[in-house]
């Protein structure tokens, strides 16, 4: 019988972590990788999402060349614009206030590599319809500091949960981790879920 390979997940977000568990997927490594989030000028979400999710693997295959390297990246877009993971309550209000009434897109961006080789990357986009926001409801969730480190300001795991008038696509998509394509590309390199 082969025995399965490592596998190191390349992210600092422990929502990823709790995510593979939950698929019954736990890493034989979690390394946080140093790259650099600004994004280009004129970079569409989808381009961006890849490019992040592609960086953060290659900067820990080095160390694990025998290893599976699993890397992702979730982007939450307007439009073509691209909003920050919030690092401040006034980024979160601004999010907030941007995404009040409207659509938007969740992007997450996956990355494999296998032993070395060349980065294998699927993308997954999910439809987020809010309602419209009142002040209130932005002040509460400002308070409750839930969105501090998420893209687009919010956690839909959480209270903004409230906010979400109308999804269409992958829920774990939107709180970091498409786990149906995640599982189908682990399992197409070659990794065994027990």
């Amino acid at each position: 019988m082969a025995t399965r390979p490592r596998l190191v997940l390349a992210s600092a977000s422990p929502r990823r972590a709790a995510l593979l568990a939950q698929a019954g997927i736990i890493p034989d490594a979690i390394v946080t990788p140093d790259v650099d989030e600004t994004s280009k000028q004129d970079e569409l979400p989808r381009d961006y999402a890849q490019r992040l999710a592609c960086d953060k693997a290659m900067a820990v295959v080095a160390a694990h060349e025998a290893a599976l390297i699993l890397a992702a990246d979730t982007v939450v877009a307007c439009g073509r614009r691209i909003l920050p993971k919030a690092e401040t309550n006034n980024q979160v209000k601004n999010g907030l206030k941007l995404l009040s009434g409207r659509r938007h897109r969740v992007l997450t961006a996956l990355a494999l590599i296998a032993q070395g080789g060349a980065p294998r990357t699927r993308i997954v986009m999910t439809h987020v319809a809010f309602k419209r926001l009142s002040e209130g409801e932005i002040f509460n969730y400002l308070a409750s500091g839930e969105g501090l480190g998420k893209a687009g300001g919010y956690a839909i795991q959480g209270h903004a949960e409230a906010f979400v008038r109308q999804i269409n696509g992958s829920y774990s998509n939107v709180v970091g981790l498409p786990l149906f394509e995640t599982v189908s590309l682990l399992t197409s390199a070659g990794y065994v879920i027990s």
